[in-house]
């Protein structure tokens, strides 16, 4: 049987395939880049593209696929969507000058953690690639924005809250190298994202990588240098554009877990996990997409320091009575692109001739945004020589302004390879070559002029295509008419005829030349000044930083204005609580404020716990959320929906409001429920916000009543922390007479005609019944259910009753007998017979009646 033969271009792909087994190889051959084999098969599928084949003829056709290369990005955008890899394999050497084989090789990687395509990239959200690590006993994460820059690095000692901050930053790609560990099979179970296996190779990371940390531990080391090893690994490029890394404690910030994010609906709504509805819907006005990142990382990790605080607050008032200024300031905002992002492009030379017209036009905005923060400075300073201005002046970048004023054209385009970048009158050379294109169209006029008369064909027309060149048409039927030697045929149309002649090739031959000429030397010009300014990539990404903290100061400024928030006024005391009219800011929006039903919040260190019973539907998880709220909007910096706010800094908010099952390790409603209260009953401080929803529902009753009545306790004796708790235990309103710092508070409801109706206020005390059958009818359950309900109902209140009186009468006996049992031995006769008598009898089958009998009848023996 003859061997199997592989031409040389096979090999070729063969081998570089080799190299990047997980990834989809686009093999650049002439206008198109190729898959083959396996890569064919999945990728023809996912990008529902026509799956062909190499060698059709042979015993073995090798299955085949391709995408335009001018159109390639859309396909590599749907593969890394769909959770893939992507290598791009080039052309390295001009097929045309070459012979044998055109030299090929990857030059870059595309990942899930680094696609830096503006469509792929969401553009008020961050693109993070991570890397994570166990080392000394510590869970380290390293992750960047490979489309800003932005690095971060942290560590902590528990592999929960490692998960949880995986899972709230939504890492996109997470690189790994621990690969046999149990943490990161863990870590997989658990989080859902694009894993990366890379190995550790400490060759690889000795390249000089542009990661900057101040005083780098061992370990922090070990970690970014692995991670950047990657990055170049991928791009093929080292990363200039990484800003200093930013070492950050999770403690340092408000802490909240994943679920409670999630419950707290901080960013996606609950019901439709989409923006819409969520705190961060609400918020984010911002004008620019750098602003709304920034506001999205601090409402992930809200302050702690109360003097950063207090000057974000007065900043914000500052600009809520400065209203015309921050008017003005947001007119300028909406004039500037993604610096953040623009200086990524300009620093990985993937930066176009537009992304550089928009550089300059963002640039025009910095002396106007300069003389409204000086007005708004002089009016907040108002004569104080010792006060320093709120606001710091931008850097204008003046010189680097000019310098794209002067290069580029007005309105650049896209392309790098068809010139009309470079703006007349900045490079000498370059209007040579333009003046000869222009006098070469006067000739290309002229001549058409002269052969019209020459030929007398009056429709004669010189024209112009990129595949033919120049050419002189005529119709088919004057040139069945025309004789004229100088006339060479040049295509045939179906109704024309082109033709060349050697004074019409003369001329295309100097407009070619000086237009091939003249795209060369824009390019270059171009190429000269995107390094120039990658120089000022420093100070760029400064400057965008500063913008977005202004864009998101007047965005909560103007949030803060038209929906009537308040400033909170700061407090030591970690358990004061102090709430007029609170509203939720999502709900109140969107039924509207006329709608909302305020509530005040009072909570205080002698009563910090409190006890809120009412209906369901009735809005008590409203009014939990509120709170929380309020606790995250006033440590981002922003006003609080009241009327007056006394809030403390709160270090950790823990929620358990609605059910939810972790049905990816098989675990229940009951037993989630029950390990987010060991983890907020553990890991609480007398500084923390317990909000906790019908604790206990999803077991029996009295199971359920006795947990949540000892978890009561427990936060009251040990925990101490700021509480609310949510109950239908109405039993448990009774706890108010044995905890001194627990408080009853319920939502009112009233019945009108037989009907429920919800009042949505808080009032002091317990509610005085349940109302579930009630809900019930309003959801629509047939009468006869509802009927039979509350049959049942009013049979298990009584026997409930009998239960109480029964179990009190038990407990009188149970004393007696410890007493008699105690009874000096010398005892007479009829009281060892009286003894006798209630040892031997079966209090647990002792009806209350016949224990009443039993102890008047022993009372008159002993009398």
């Amino acid at each position: 049987m003859a061997k199997a033969t592989t031409t040389p271009m096979m090999e070729q792909y063969n081998q570089i395939k080799a190299q990047y087994p997980d990834a989809f190889l686009f093999f650049r051959l002439g206008d198109f880049y190729e898959m083959f084999n396996e890569d064919a098969l999945k990728a023809s599928k996912i990008l529902e593209i026509t799956l062909t084949s190499r060698n059709k003829n042979a015993e073995n056709p090798i299955p085949m696929c391709g995408v335009p290369y001018h159109s390639a990005q859309t396909y590599i955008q749907r593969l890394i969507e769909a959770g893939h890899k992507v290598a791009i394999c080039e052309q390295m050497e001009d097929p045309k000058a070459t012979k044998g084989m055109v030299k090929r090789e990857v030059v870059q990687v595309i990942t899930p953690g680094t696609i830096l395509q503006d469509e792929a990239l969401e553009s008020k959200e961050n693109h993070y690639l991570a890397s994570v690590a166990f080392i000394d006993d510590l869970y380290y994460l390293a992750y960047i924005d490979v489309s800003t820059g932005d690095a971060m690095i942290t560590s902590t000692p528990d592999r929960l809250s490692l998960i949880n901050e995986i899972r709230t930053l939504a890492i996109k790609e997470l690189v790994y190298y621990q690969q046999d560990a149990e943490w990161v099979k863990e870590l997989k179970e658990k989080v859902t994202t694009h894993y990366s296996y890379f190995p550790y190779n400490e060759k690889e990371a000795n390249v000089e990588f542009s990661w900057d940390l101040k005083d780098a531990n061992q370990a922090e080391r070990h970690l970014l240098d692995y991670l950047f090893g990657y990055l170049f690994n991928v791009q093929k490029k080292a990363a200039q554009h990484v800003k200093p890394i930013e070492r950050y404690e999770i403690s340092s910030f408000l802490q909240m877990n994943y679920y409670a994010k999630t419950q707290l609906e901080l960013t996606r709504s609950l019901r439709t996990q989409r923006k819409k509805g969520s705190l961060l819907w609400l918020l984010d006005k911002t004008e620019t997409a750098m602003g709304g990142r920034l506001l999205h990382q601090w409402l992930d990790k809200p302050l702690l320091s109360m003097q950063t605080l207090e000057k974000r607050h007065e900043r914000v008032e500052t600009l809520i009575n400065m209203y015309f200024e921050r008017v003005e300031l947001t007119e300028s905002f909406v004039k500037i692109y993604d610096l953040e992002r623009l200086v990524s492009k300009i620093s990985l030379g993937t930066a176009n001739a537009r992304d550089m017209g928009q550089l300059r036009q963002s640039l025009r905005q910095i002396p106007l945004i300069n003389d409204i923060l000086v007005r708004i400075n002089q009016e907040q300073m108002n004569g104080l020589n010792d006060h320093e201005p709120q606001f710091l002046l931008l850097d204008e970048h003046t010189a680097l302004e000019q310098l794209l004023e002067d290069v580029l054209v007005e309105d650049p385009p896209i392309s790098l390879t068809e010139g009309n970048i470079i703006k007349s009158g900045y490079n000498a050379k370059l209007d040579e070559y333009r003046e000869s294109l222009e006098n070469g169209q006067q000739w290309l006029m002229d001549l058409q002029k002269t052969e019209r008369e020459k030929t007398g064909l009056k429709t004669l027309k010189v024209g112009y295509n990129k595949v033919f060149g120049y050419y002189i048409e005529i119709s088919r039927l004057q040139a069945a008419q025309l004789n004229d030697d100088r006339y060479h045929r040049k295509q045939t149309l179906s109704n024309n005829e082109r033709y060349i002649t050697d004074e019409l090739k003369a001329i295309e031959e100097k407009i070619m030349e000086a237009t091939e000429k003249s795209t060369d030397l824009e390019y270059q010009i171009f190429l000269s000044l995107r390094q120039t300014v990658n120089e000022s990539i420093k100070t760029l990404q400064t400057l965008a930083r500063q913008i977005a903290e202004l864009d998101v100061l007047c965005n909560f400024a103007k949030i803060s204005e038209e929906e009537g928030y308040v400033r909170p006024i700061l407090t030591t005391d970690n358990q004061t609580i102090e709430l007029v009219e609170s509203r939720h800011p999502v709900v109140e929006h969107l039924i509207g404020s006329t709608n909302f039903v305020a509530n005040d919040v009072k909570i205080n260190s002698d009563q910090y716990l409190l006890l809120l019973t009412g209906p369901n539907m009735s809005g008590k998880s409203t009014y939990m959320r509120q709170v929380a709220y309020a606790v995250i909007l006033n440590q981002i910096g922003c006003f609080v929906p009241a009327k007056k706010a006394i809030m403390p800094i709160i270090d950790k908010i823990f929620t358990r409001i609605g059910s939810s099952d972790d049905i990816s390790s098989g675990q229940s409603t009951f037993m989630v429920e029950m390990m987010e209260t060991q983890q907020a009953l553990s890991q609480a401080t007398s500084r923390s916000l317990l909000l906790f929803d019908e604790i206990g529902r999803g077991t029996a009753t009295f199971d359920g009543m006795a947990l949540a009545e000892a978890i009561i306790h427990y936060i009251a004796k040990k925990v101490k922390a700021t509480t609310i708790f949510s109950t239908h235990y109405h039993e448990l309103t009774a706890l108010e007479n044995s905890i001194d710092t627990l408080k009853n508070i319920h939502v009112g409801a009233t019945e009108h005609e037989g009907e429920l109706v919800f009042l949505h206020k808080i009032f002091d005390g317990p509610a005085d019944k349940s109302y579930g059958i009630h809900v019930a009818k309003l959801a629509g359950l047939p009468d006869e259910i509802i009927q039979h309900s509350q049959a049942i109902l009013i049979e298990l209140e009584s026997n409930a009753a009998l239960l109480r009186q029964t179990e009190a009468v038990q407990l009188d006996l149970f004393k007696v007998e410890e007493e008699a049992s105690t009874m000096n031995k010398e005892t007479n006769s009829v009281d060892q017979e009286v003894i006798a008598r209630l040892q031997k009898q079966n209090l647990n089958q002792t009806t209350p009646m016949e224990a009443l009998q039993l102890l008047q009848e022993l009372q008159n023996e002993l009398s």
